[in-house]
Parts: C-alpha cells; sequence; structure tokens
C-alpha cells in the first residue's frame, strides 16, 4: 500500500474509533479489531506497539478521540523520514 493509501485509510479507522460516541458498545468489537488492524497497515515492533497503545486507547472511554492511527502515520512518514534524512 502507498504512502498515501495509507494515510486514508489511517483517516477512515480513525473516523470509525467515533462511532463509539453514538453508541458506546461498539469499541467491544472496534477496540480489537483496531490493533489488528495497526498491526497489518504498519508492520514491525512500531506496528506493535502502536497496536497496544490502539487497543488501550479504544478500549476506554472517553480516549476515542485520539487520532492514533494518525498519528502512527506522521511518526513512519513524517518523523521517522526526517530522522533517517539527519
Amino acid at each position: 500500500m502507498k504512502k498515501y493509501q495509507k494515510l486514508i485509510v489511517s483517516l477512515v479507522f480513525d473516523s470509525l474509533g467515533y462511532v463509539s460516541f453514538i453508541f458506546p458498545p461498539f469499541d467491544f468489537i472496534w477496540a480489537p479489531l483496531s490493533a489488528y488492524f495497526m498491526t497489518k497497515l504498519y508492520k514491525g515492533k512500531e506496528g506493535k506497539i502502536a497496536a497496544v497503545v490502539t487497543f488501550i486507547e479504544e478500549a476506554l472511554p472517553f480516549f476515542d478521540v485520539i487520532p492514533t492511527f494518525s498519528i502512527m502515520w506522521l511518526y513512519t512518514y513524517v518523523l521517522k523520514a526526517k530522522s533517517k534524512a539527519n
């Protein structure tokens, strides 16, 4: 998957996290699914760590506003890329 395709998918997944504000039981389904999707989008150790963070963030009430997938995209393609360039 290309860089900007991942950004779009990340934005969609972050948006899905907001469903629990309307339908709170959605978190029971979305928390493990979001962790799984995170490991598929972002490979390696960083992806696994992000999956744990995503699971916890989605499982806890009121933390769904954190755009974890988008933050991981920024880390992968902006911050990490910038540190490799230096």
